[in-house]
């Protein structure tokens, strides 16, 4: 299966083609940035899938992570996603960065749970814990760092995600310490491009993931409260 992964939606735009039969990756580049998904993006894509020497109609499926993250930069991966999914007529699966990050750690099948957090401001932060075989113990959520510290009862986790070093820096000093901490700014590509493979289209929507509602509301909506009364 040859998979296009594309993942927006925290401080790196990437993307990378990934070939499941023969267990390597075509092609594949990121870049770190906070800010300018959309110009970086498909500029990207062109140099990624010219590099994998494939076609868009020669892949069988379109990867792209969902959130949460940038409300922005996510929405663009989707977009993009969307669009060539469309254009080729594949099928396009959606996965959670949160499982992203953990992907790596549950492919060395050890039995230590998994604690991925990102970095929610406001002293808070996105996650989920997984056990070190994958199975969901808490569900995805946004909550202070001290919620999320919580999970520690399930046994001390292992810590990833770009919000590992915030919970680290919190961890409870009574409570035995995580014997990792990995604090990636955005998941392997790679990664995405294997959960992509296993995921199904049914069961993995391409949409939003936010776990919250922005910030920040639309400026039509700001504009109708202001509007005086008729």
């Amino acid at each position: 299966m040859l998979i296009l992964a594309i993942d927006t939606a925290l401080d790196a735009c990437a993307a990378a083609v990934l070939d499941t039969g023969a267990n390597r990756l075509l092609a594949g580049e990121s870049q770190s940035m906070q800010r300018g998904h959309a110009e970086a993006l498909m500029p990207l894509l062109g140099r990624v899938m010219q590099s994998s020497g494939i076609g868009f109609a020669d892949l069988d499926r379109i990867a792209v992570t969902t959130g949460p993250g940038s409300f922005t930069g996510l929405r663009v991966g989707l977009s993009a996603a969307r669009g060539i999914a469309l254009a080729a007529d594949k099928p396009i699966v959606g996965l959670t960065t949160l499982s992203a990050f953990a992907a790596p750690l549950v492919s060395e099948r050890d039995d230590t749970p998994i604690l991925s957090a990102i970095d929610a401001r406001h002293d808070q932060v996105y996650y989920q814990l997984v056990s070190g075989n994958g199975t969901r113990l808490v569900s995805p959520r946004v909550g202070p760092i001290g919620e999320a510290l919580e999970t520690a009862r399930h046994g001390a986790p292992r810590l990833v995600g770009n919000a590992a070093g915030l919970l680290a820096a919190r961890w409870p000093a009574l409570t035995p310490p995580a014997p990792l901490i990995d604090p990636q700014p955005a998941p392997d590509i790679f990664w995405v491009a294997w959960l992509g493979a296993a995921a199904t289209p049914e069961a993995a929507p391409a949409r939003p993931f936010y776990l919250r509602a922005p910030d920040a509301r639309p400026q039509a909506d700001a504009l109708a409260r202001a509007q005086p009364a008729a």
